[in-house]
């Protein structure tokens, strides 16, 4: 078959309609993004109808050029585009030869159970995740629990955008029924808490809302619903839970109602954000550390995975270090992290962003925000006596930030973050001064996190999901040494003109 791909085509013309508008930034490090555009928006969309018709042919033609067969798992969220992208997709797959299992309007890692339950290699999850309204994506895998990488991705890009489409006929579909039920049981069987447990389950009007109060309520909990009505418009916030005002939306639940904790679900279920009974926000590497302790003590001699932009207690906390835990700090991103976990045999790994993983005997090695929250629960329940925020209190006293995010171009911040990790290094080699110390080390696995000689640290990467960089800071000193190395950091930052505004700030 012969199919234009295009990289701009304007809307409400002819060839919007008969070519496939692709841009080829949105093939991103582990997935794929786009801007797909809703009514009334002004931005110029990335990616069209045709265009995600030639993304199903390809990525039916890759699956088996690796190996996987014919068969895919496809799933959506609720969007109010989502299910014409997924259809789309599934009619490209289907050309290639994909034999197609279609569980509907899905969480992410129910599409992932999905490939187990269903014995299907393959899986193609249509969603934005947390990303505003307008855009659009694809979480794709072929080798289950793994989802792709770079590699995988660039081979998807280069047969996409050069149209080197194995086009065999033969495809099928199929709509598996019900299949939320069966999710759902898999989820609860034998998990049961005796502890009574009031829990603000907050859902951001996505796609969760159809699925964590009932899966909470299975398990024995008290449940006060937030935004758990599905409404693709998002009225009250981002359904986000790193997003300071879905946090602070639900601090103000938790405070009103008297909540034992209050759990946080992002636009397709994967993540997990957590504010405790005092109404702390508790950042999610903190949540990360709460739950390595409580594995290490059922499991000692564990071994866990972390992202950069994670707390630097999963190597400090003396509690870990009782118990023989191990800590290993890996790149940023859903994919790299769930890999790490399955090649080192972790039995879970922590991303600052929520995506946690957990491999048996807790979860299959994917990233599933049900089952954070289940495991947030049988914490508490293992921990009678103490409250979420006396578990909080626990941990050493750290100063961080929020994952704040300036914009920068898709088509720049790579250059951007490889101009600031140059002049660290030349910094260091020197032996600059920086925020107000020397140097000591600097760890460029994903971008630059620089830490000076107490401790604190300052992280930048390049977003793998949006046109935004990435900046973390931390300090195991004080609120004031947070602020200044988050501001020498800026001020490198502020070095390269095509840095623009932060998302938010602390």
């Amino acid at each position: 078959m012969s199919l234009k791909i295009v990289s701009e085509a304007v809307p409400n013309t002819f060839e919007f309609e008969t070519t496939a508008l692709i841009k080829a930034s949105g093939f991103r490090e582990y997935d794929a993004r786009w801007w797909f555009g809703h009514p009334g928006s002004a931005e110029p969309p990335e990616l069209n109808l045709i265009g995600v018709q030639a993304l199903g042919m390809g990525l039916g033609t890759l699956i088996r050029r690796l190996g996987a067969g014919p068969d895919i798992v496809t799933g959506h969220d609720f969007r109010s585009y989502s299910l014409a992208i997924k259809l789309a997709l599934v009619s490209g797959l289907m050309a290639a030869g994909a034999r197609v299992r279609d569980i509907g309007l899905a969480l992410s890692p129910m599409a992932y159970f999905a490939q187990f339950a269903l014995d299907t290699p393959s899986v193609a999850m249509v969603t934005a995740s947390h990303n505003e309204n307008g855009w659009s994506g694809v979480k794709m895998g072929a080798a289950r629990p793994l989802t792709f990488g770079p590699e995988e991705m660039s081979a998807l890009k280069a047969i996409v955008l050069a149209g080197d489409f194995d086009l065999v006929g033969g495809g099928s579909y199929d709509f598996v029924a019900d299949f939320r039920k069966i999710y759902l049981d898999d989820l609860t069987r034998d998990k049961r808490i005796s502890r009574k447990l009031k829990v603000v389950a907050a859902c951001g009007n996505g796609t969760a809302g159809a699925f964590a109060p009932e899966a909470l309520e299975r398990i024995g909990c008290e449940v006060i619903p937030l935004d758990v009505e599905l409404d693709h418009r998002f009225p009250n916030y981002n359904p986000n839970p790193e997003d300071m005002k879905m946090l602070h939306a639900i601090r103000d639940k938790v405070l009103e109602t008297g909540a034992d904790v209050g759990l946080g679900f992002d636009g397709d279920g994967d993540r997990c954000g957590v504010v405790d009974n005092e109404g702390n926000e508790i950042f999610a590497d903190k949540v990360g550390v709460m739950l390595a302790r409580d594995i290490a003590r059922l499991h000692p001699g564990s071994t866990f995975v972390v992202d950069v932009k994670s707390t630097g207690l999963f190597n400090t906390d003396a509690a870990l270090r009782a118990d023989g835990a191990v800590t290993d700090y890996w790149k940023t991103g859903h994919s790299y992290i769930k890999r790490r976990v399955a090649e080192l045999g972790a039995i879970a790994g922590f991303e600052k962003s929520g995506h946690f993983f957990f491999n048996p005997p807790i979860g299959r090695g994917y990233d599933d925000g049900l089952i954070t929250a289940i495991a947030i629960c049988e914490m508490l329940d293992r921990s009678p006596k103490s409250s979420m925020a006396d578990l909080y209190r626990d941990l050493p006293l750290t100063f961080g930030t929020p994952t704040m995010s300036p914009h920068c171009a898709d088509e720049l911040k790579y250059g951007v973050v490889e101009r600031v990790v140059s002049d660290f290094q030349a910094m260091k080699h020197d032996g600059a001064i920086f925020a107000g110390q020397k140097i000591a080390e600097l760890i460029t696995v994903n971008g630059v996190r620089v830490v000076a000689e107490d401790g604190t640290w300052g992280l930048v990467r390049a977003s793998s999901n949006k046109p935004e960089l990435v900046v973390v800071v931390e300090s195991p000193v004080s609120s004031e040494r947070r602020r200044q190395m988050f501001e020498a950091v800026d001020a490198v930052l502020r070095r390269s003109p095509e840095v623009g505004a932060y998302n938010q700030t602390f």
